[in-house]
């Protein structure tokens, strides 16, 4: 997949709909994506979620027509997709630092313009990876659903509940599994655990995730956690996706968290993600 050429893409639908009622399931149907994976790859190309940038272009185009017509703000909210013009002066107030009328009476505007994404060849830092070849496998879990747009926030939360949880720490937790759902679905299972191996049945509260046979990339991150992990999800897609031999398969992907303490400068994780040769 060519994911600049996809995000862009997305962004051209979006600016087609600014002035429609779009969810984040219909932008990533549109470029035959799951909405997890077209979340999360449009914010890490972009530097922000496609609500986000879909309120701030909105919130742009609509200063623009205040400033140079003679429209109304109710009309203007209300074309803009807000209900009333109190919830539309609060955020235009909010992302401007100005009101509607002001604007309407000559101050100036804050004007985010309309996004293209493209490669930028940067630096020469070197990403350690390698190519392997593993078998179908069995993973045990904790797992639950959750929306792309809130999951940033209720990932970190569904640890701490797991360790919370007296029976749940008995079970190794070195596993952060996402398992992607069709592209239609607006939701997707995350889970925590371990190899099915690793343990003797399926303990009250967990799963089996049954895994294909896939090739996958084994992405080395060295640092202290989540700033080490996170910015490795970052370079893959601004930097390896975009130029590397393999495509991603949207799947499943793995965070691997070796023993060691997390918060070192030279602790060890691994992103795991399958993926296939670019014919």
């Amino acid at each position: 997949m060519d994911w600049i050429k996809t995000i862009n893409h997305s962004i051209a639908y979006m600016e087609d709909h600014l002035t429609e009622q779009i969810t984040l399931e219909d932008i990533a149907r549109h470029v035959d994506l799951s909405a997890f994976h077209f979340h999360r790859a449009f914010t890490m190309l972009t530097g922000m979620s496609p609500s986000e940038y879909l309120r701030k272009r909105r919130l742009s185009q609509a200063a623009a027509e205040l400033a140079d017509g003679n429209e109304k703000v109710i009309d203007i909210a209300l074309k803009y997709g807000y209900e009333t013009p109190e919830s539309f002066t609060k955020a235009f107030t909010r992302f401007h630092g100005v009101s509607p009328m002001q604007v309407k009476k000559g101050s100036p505007i804050q004007f985010m313009s309309r996004y293209t994404v493209h490669i930028t060849i940067e630096g020469g830092e070197i990403m350690e990876y390698n190519i392997e070849k593993w078998e179908a496998m069995d993973l045990l879990v904790h797992a639950k659903e959750f929306h792309p747009e809130t999951s940033d926030q209720e990932i970190p939360k569904f640890w701490d509940e797991y360790y919370a949880n007296e029976e749940y720490r008995k079970i190794p937790a070195y596993l952060g599994v996402c398992a992607q759902q069709k592209s239609d679905s607006d939701v997707f299972r995350y889970g925590i655990g371990c190899k099915a191996s690793d343990v003797q049945g399926v303990p009250e509260g967990f799963e089996i995730l049954h895994l294909p046979e896939y090739t996958w990339a084994v992405f080395k991150c060295v640092g202290p956690m989540p700033d080490a992990i996170q910015n490795m999800w970052e370079r893959i897609y601004k930097e390896w996706l975009p130029t590397a031999e393999y495509e991603l398969i949207p799947d499943y992907d793995i965070e691997n968290y070796l023993p060691g303490d997390a918060s070192a400068q030279d602790y060890v994780s691994e992103i795991c993600i399958p993926v296939r040769k670019i014919k």
